[in-house]
Order: structure tokens, then C-alpha cells, then sequence
């Protein structure tokens, strides 16, 4: 049975960083992609970053260039770094299979999965 736990969200300041960790099982993580989307109150999924097993990586231009993905095949983790955090990178993060803007189709998520990132002052 496939698996994804997210953990590692938290409330933090504006300009402040995280780290996600998305714990993987029950897949052949060796030669899968590996993505995060994310939903803010009230609002519908949104893609935030895929990652490949050679570890290209793709965000979409609101993280661009705060945010990282990374993979640790040893441990099947996939991780999400978010640096220089802001107010509207608020939301429930969830990591899925799959590759690009198409993984929000997998969607919704359990209310039992995911981390909350909530950015504030």
C-alpha cells in the first residue's frame, strides 16, 4: 500500500524558514517522481514542486527560488526547505506521486494527512 506522512510544518515569522519531510513507503521510490502541493483556507490545491529520482526539480514561480526539494533514497524521504517564508505560503502542504501541476488531480487529501505551514507575525 502506498504511503506519504508529512511532518516538520509550524507556525513561523516572515522571512523565516522550514523544513518538510516527507516519509515514503509501500512504492518503488527508486524511480518515482515525487511532488508537493499545497491548500490554503478556503482555496483549491496548488502545485508547489516536483522532484524526479535524479533529483531535477521543478517549482512553480511563487517559490521559486525560496523553496528546494530534495530526496534521500536510503531513507525514502523527500524533503521541501522554505526559506524567506511569507504570509501567503500559508496553508496545508501534502506531498503526493506524480510529476508537475496534473499530481492536484489526485486530490482532495485526508484531513489526516499533511502539515500545516502558517505564516505570521
Amino acid at each position: 500500500e502506498v504511503h506519504l506522512e508529512e511532518s516538520g510544518g509550524g507556525l513561523v515569522q516572515p522571512g523565516g524558514s522550514l523544513k518538510l519531510s516527507c516519509v515514503t513507503s509501500g512504492f518503488d521510490f527508486s524511480s518515482t517522481d515525487v511532488s508537493w502541493v499545497r491548500q490554503a483556507p478556503g482555496k483549491g490545491l496548488e502545485w508547489v514542486s516536483s522532484i524526479t529520482p535524479g533529483r531535477f526539480t521543478i517549482y512553480a514561480d511563487s517559490v521559486k527560488g525560496r523553496f528546494t526539494s530534495n530526496r534521500d533514497h536510503a531513507k525514502k524521504i523527500v524533503y521541501l526547505r522554505m526559506n524567506n517564508l511569507k504570509t501567503e505560503d500559508t496553508a496545508k502542504y501534502f506531498c503526493t506521486t506524480g510529476w508537475g501541476e496534473a499530481v492536484t488531480r489526485t486530490g482532495p487529501f485526508s484531513a489526516a494527512r499533511g502539515t500545516q505551514v502558517t505564516v505570521s507575525s
